[in-house]
């Protein structure tokens, strides 16, 4: 858990799903990268259920929703964070009633500012599935990898309460 560990979060502009966040300069916030959330009638990119960790961003956005006032107890705010446009990532936050904000990263920005890894399927390019915590402006956590994204909201948990 140390990788990204003591790294300046950088000050990148991101169009989110309520708004924009320009500044994560205060407090305490988890942000969890996550590869593609699929939406009805749209098929899964070609050859997704063959690529390991690929499967899971929905799981892994419920129960970050599902354990989100835990996350607001700890004065701690929660986003997740795409390749997605803004507004397929809308339908996802509607369809699915989540209450935190997914911040589209389309123009990836803050994905190389972090250097945070990317795979391919289907001719496109896809973030791997990471989390971090940034206290003040400052990466305090980095998980990486995330191996059962369904619990990747607990574990944070777990890890602000130590």
């Amino acid at each position: 858990m140390t990788g990204l560990v003591g790294t300046q979060f950088p000050d990148i502009i991101l169009p989110m799903t309520t708004g924009s966040l320009d500044r994560i300069q205060r407090g305490r916030t988890v942000m969890f990268f996550y590869p593609y959330t699929g939406r009805p009638g749209h098929p899964d990119p070609e050859g997704w259920d063959d690529i390991p960790g690929a499967h899971g961003s929905t799981p892994q956005a419920l129960a970050f929703s599902a354990l989100h006032l835990e996350f607001e107890k700890r004065d701690t705010r929660v986003f997740g964070v795409s390749f997605q446009t803004t507004e397929w990532q809308q339908e996802f936050v509607d369809r699915h009633k989540l209450n935190f904000a997914l911040l589209s990263d389309a123009a990836r920005k803050l994905s190389s500012a972090l250097s945070i890894q990317t795979f391919k399927a289907g001719g496109n390019d896809y973030l791997v599935r990471r989390t971090i915590v940034v206290q003040n402006g400052r990466i305090t956590h980095d998980i990486f990898p995330i191996l059962h994204p369904e619990q990747n909201a607990e574990d944070c948990l777990q890890l602000l309460q130590s």
